[in-house]
């Protein structure tokens, strides 16, 4: 398995525990969860269900009996309801043999049907029963990661605190996508595999779809561009999977897809026209959850004032070239290389995967056991004419020091021009005199083979590579 060697000691953890455990297991659609169980329980469990998409009560309660069958248990008909669902399981359990019984059910939202009392039934027999014995060891998974949040760690009923590990299953990095497309056979560059993470981020199952023998761009066009691809209706059936009235959820990222710096709470109500309330409290959280957006703070800013940036790199891929653009070339992808159209995306692509690698950033600036923050920061222009600045990505450290970083994406050493040299600077000066930071300010350019040496280049005080971003 590549990866996820945290989740599966956690899972192991737990088994070997004295003890019931309930843990959940919660990621958006396509990261591997089940794939992740199955292999850490090596297929076997006491009993295993799955949900049934888009069913209803009575399509839930017949797969729960045919889950039954699977796992040595024959019904005469199917449970009328979730308590008496649950009461069947516990007969599995009785006549299983000594050890622990791992119980394993997988797509939990989907059955949590309307007037089904599902949660009310998981509640009894968790509190009533299993968690007084000694041998049951309880997996619930779901891609709907806003339904794991709300219903199960958020519960303020009988599941309050219930939950013994919360396991978050995460994109690949860089580094265990080459790992991944290495142990396909897949002969790929480490900018090909960058590329490809700035189109898909780090989903494990669309990296299962590329094909040997291809281009990284003749394998994008056929998942995303061909009229058959893999891909081409991905982004609504993603959203729609995570998340109960999916519109509000796609309206805020709609709105956000417009916008490179982010938005502020009033401006994604406004423009994702949302009621400016707690249900879209609701969907930042349910985003920022499942790794669609992250928030962050404007230096120097209360909390309040945070804002919020789009960073799921299949998202922007899709709002770049499938939704605005509606492409219906099946081979545009493979045209549009050097298109004024495509390095605008990679350069604002490549500022988003380096946003999902902000540890390998900080481990190659050697300030990995440093306390840090992660801020934006924008002025206006002034009364003076002068312009305003805009810095995407400043690390504010405990040791007296603030990363100002510039990513670059490029097909060669990033060559600073006097043009560039000018416009760092005024970025350099303008947070200095308006924040009146007291701490050294160390320019640091994030690009893809380095800066090139010039008469500019001492401006920069660090240089990372792309090579540091595939370190683990």
């Amino acid at each position: 398995m590549i990866g996820r060697k945290r989740q599966q000691a956690e899972l192991q953890a737990a088994r070997q525990s004295e003890y019931s455990e309930f843990v959940a297991v919660y990621g958006r659609r396509r990261v591997g969860k089940t794939f992740l169980i199955r292999e850490t329980f090596g297929y076997s469990f006491t009993f295993e269900h799955a949900g049934v998409a888009n069913g209803g009560l009575r399509e839930q309660l017949s797969a729960w009996k045919s889950s039954l069958a699977d796992a040595g248990f024959f019904a005469d008909k199917s449970p009328a309801d979730w308590f008496e669902a649950f009461d069947l399981l516990k007969e599995v359990v009785r006549r299983a043999p000594e050890g622990k019984k791992v119980i394993f059910i997988d797509e939990m939202p989907w059955m949590d049907t309307a007037h089904g009392h599902f949660v009310s039934a998981l509640e009894f027999f968790w509190n009533n029963w299993a968690s007084g014995r000694k041998d049951i060891l309880l997996i619930v998974c779901g891609s709907a990661t806003s339904w794991i949040v709300n219903n199960i760690f958020k519960n303020h009923g009988g599941l309050h605190n219930r939950v013994t590990h919360r396991i978050f299953v995460e994109p690949f990095t860089l580094a265990e996508c080459e790992e991944y497309a290495q142990s396909r056979g897949l002969a790929m560059t480490r900018y090909d595999i960058l590329e490809g993470y700035m189109a898909m981020g780090g989903v494990p199952f669309y990296w299962s779809l590329l094909e040997k023998g291809l281009s990284l761009d003749q394998n994008i066009d056929n998942l995303f561009f061909s009229r058959s691809g893999k891909l081409r209706y991905e982004f609504d059936e993603l959203y729609h999977s995570l998340f109960r009235s999916a519109e509000k959820y796609i309206a805020a990222v709609t709105a956000l897809a417009g916008n490179r710096p982010g938005l502020v709470r009033n401006e994604i109500a406004a423009q994702g026209n949302i009621p400016n309330n707690g249900a879209l409290t609701q969907v930042l959280e349910d985003l920022e959850h499942c790794g669609f957006i992250a928030k962050y703070n404007a230096f120097g800013k209360q909390k309040n004032n945070a804002f919020f940036q789009l960073i799921d790199p299949f998202t922007l891929f899709y709002f770049k070239f499938m939704r605005q653009d509606g492409q219906s070339s099946e081979h545009f992808w493979s045209g549009s290389r050097n298109t004024p159209l495509r390095n605008a995306w990679e350069g604002l692509a490549f500022e988003r995967v380096c946003f999902l690698h902000l540890p390998q950033i900080k481990s190659a600036l050697g300030i990995s056991g440093v306390v840090t923050t992660v801020n934006s920061w924008q002025c206006a222009a002034d009364g003076d004419g002068n312009p305003g600045a805009q810095i995407d990505m400043l690390i504010d450290r405990a040791d007296n020091v603030v990363n100002i970083c510039e990513m670059k994406f490029s097909h060669a050493p990033f060559v600073i021009g006097k043009d560039i040299a000018e416009q760092l600077q005024h970025k350099l000066d303008c947070f200095a005199q308006r924040t009146k930071t007291r701490k050294a300010i160390h320019l640091t350019m994030v690009t893809v083979y380095g800066v090139a040496q010039n008469a500019y280049w001492n401006l920069v005080q660090n240089s990372i590579t792309a090579d540091e971003l595939f370190k683990p």
